[in-house]
């Protein structure tokens, strides 16, 4: 017998809709490889629906008081956490993820992310109203930028709608948001509890795919267009973002370098880095994926790194035991299998490099060593769970290779110097420079890159400003 799939649907102006033409598309679990719901397949009428309903909401909720934004943005964290449970259900239906880490490293940060704009609504900053040409007083506004059109990822679906959504309702924007089309389940979700507080059409969701994404980006109506991606999703989007001269907030993949200095303690630092390499199956732009180790101590690192890997699990959701689960897609795992059956003949797999089990999505921890600085693994995101090692004989050379990439996302220093790690995070050429660990975040810190990795910061009151824009207003004493 079939089990029936759970149908989602977008959500505009305040109510659930099947997509206008009735198309969808299926939803598969990673953890199982099997579909387990249906979900809208949006097209231009649907695209069209939900602009018109966050238009028509913008000028209601811009001219909310900091207060009240603040307030239903507190509503909306306490509602998070009252329905912590739904929500980790959802998304590790989407992603296959362990339930004890969706809940312990996903829920509370959410949480405190949205408690963060609460606050950061009523934070607005500006330069004092002055006399800066005799008989004139100048003074600075900070408005919303309009509709916004934001495009989510399916690495942390719940998250990065936060990450999303927050910032630009507690500026007074009105929102369009469409989730990946393979984990569209939690941000679904999501829509029903910010509908229970939000007035109608301050947010909205579109299911769809690259198709739906287009069609939103390049409608006339949103003022600002905001991805999380890959490069080439981020460089399609600032070109159609041109055309009408929208503004563009992108954050787009990572290679980050781990740069491991000879007074490092080993194994602590292989202990870190294999977390932050190996964490939600090395699908984050911040992972530490590319690892740059002194020549004395290269050896003895990749045996304790390699050690790090082989006592790292992967596997099913409920297991408690598992650190990762596993890739996001049939396609995503072909495109880390690739990687690996392509690597030069002067490499080396010392842990790991092979799929786990034949159902689902699972792949080893993994660990390469013997790499040049062009090979192809090393310049390219493998967004899986493969770290990779070179060897450094200086300072000079381990910033050579560190910023010898067409990314510049996140990077960190391990060393007992504090003037050498303070010299490097000078040196190094990333939006994040970690020392002696590697990959958290904090609500209060921006989140971006440089280079490929995009422009625009997630997080703090620096990705809270990218959502206003900047009015100058003059007047007259004399009048």
């Amino acid at each position: 017998m079939s089990t029936e799939l759970r149908r989602l649907r977008n959500y505009i102006g305040g109510e659930f809709r099947d997509a206008a033409d009735g198309r969808t598309t299926e939803v598969v679990n990673p953890a199982t490889g099997e579909a387990y719901a249906t979900a809208p397949l949006s097209g231009q009428a649907d695209v069209d629906a939900a602009m018109a309903a966050a238009a028509e909401a913008f000028p209601g909720w811009r001219d909310t008081t900091p207060a009240e934004r603040q307030k239903a943005l507190l509503k909306i964290a306490d509602a998070v956490e009252e329905r912590a449970e739904e929500l980790i259900a959802a998304e590790v239906e989407n992603t296959g993820k362990p339930v004890g880490l969706t809940r312990t490293e996903e829920i509370p940060p959410m949480v405190d992310q949205i408690r963060f704009f609460a606050g950061a609504a009523r934070m607005l900053e500006g330069r004092s109203a002055g006399e800066y040409m005799e008989g004139l007083t100048s003074l600075v506004r900070r408005e919303p930028v309009g509709v916004c059109a934001q495009v989510a990822p399916w690495n942390y679906p719940m998250m990065m709608a936060v990450w999303k959504f927050a910032p630009a309702i507690a500026a007074g924007n009105t929102v369009v948001l469409k989730p990946s089309d393979t984990t569209p389940a939690s941000t679904v979700l999501l829509a029903e509890i910010l509908g229970s507080i939000l007035p109608r059409g301050v947010f909205n969701v579109v299911c769809g795919d690259r198709d739906t994404g287009r069609l939103m980006v390049e409608h006339p109506t949103p003022a600002m267009a905001s991805i999380t991606g890959s490069v080439r999703a981020g460089m399609s989007v600032a070109e159609s973002a041109s055309k009408d001269l929208k503004r563009v907030h992108l954050e787009l993949g990572g290679k980050a370098p781990v740069v491991v200095f000879e007074d490092t303690d080993i194994a602590k630092a292989a202990e870190g880095i294999s977390e932050a390499g190996f964490f939600n199956a090395g699908q984050d732009c911040t992972a530490a994926t590319r690892v740059l180790v002194h020549e004395s101590i290269h050896d003895e690192f990749v045996s304790a790194l390699a050690e790090a890997a082989a006592g790292t699990r992967t596997g099913m959701p409920d297991d408690e035991d598992v650190f990762f689960g596993p890739l996001n897609s049939a396609g995503q795992l072909k495109q880390v299998e690739g990687f690996i059956e392509r690597l030069p003949a002067h490499a080396r797999v010392v842990a790991g490099g092979k799929r786990v089990g034949d159902k689902g999505y699972f792949y080893a921890p993994t660990v390469v060593s013997g790499l040049d600085q062009d090979d192809e693994i090393v310049q390219k995101e493998v967004f899986g769970p493969v770290i990779t090692v070179q060897s450094f004989t200086d300072e000079d050379q381990a910033v050579a290779y560190a910023n010898g990439v067409e990314y510049a996302l996140a990077s960190s220093v391990w060393t007992k110097d504090h003037s050498r790690a303070m010299r490097m995070s000078k040196k190094l050429d990333f939006g994040c420079v970690w020392i002696n660990t590697h990959i958290p975040l904090v609500a209060e810190m921006p989140h971006g890159g440089f280079k490929k990795s995009g422009y625009g910061k997630d997080l703090s009151a620096y990705g809270f400003d990218d959502y206003t824009r900047i009015k100058h207003v003059m007047t007259s004493l004399d009048a």
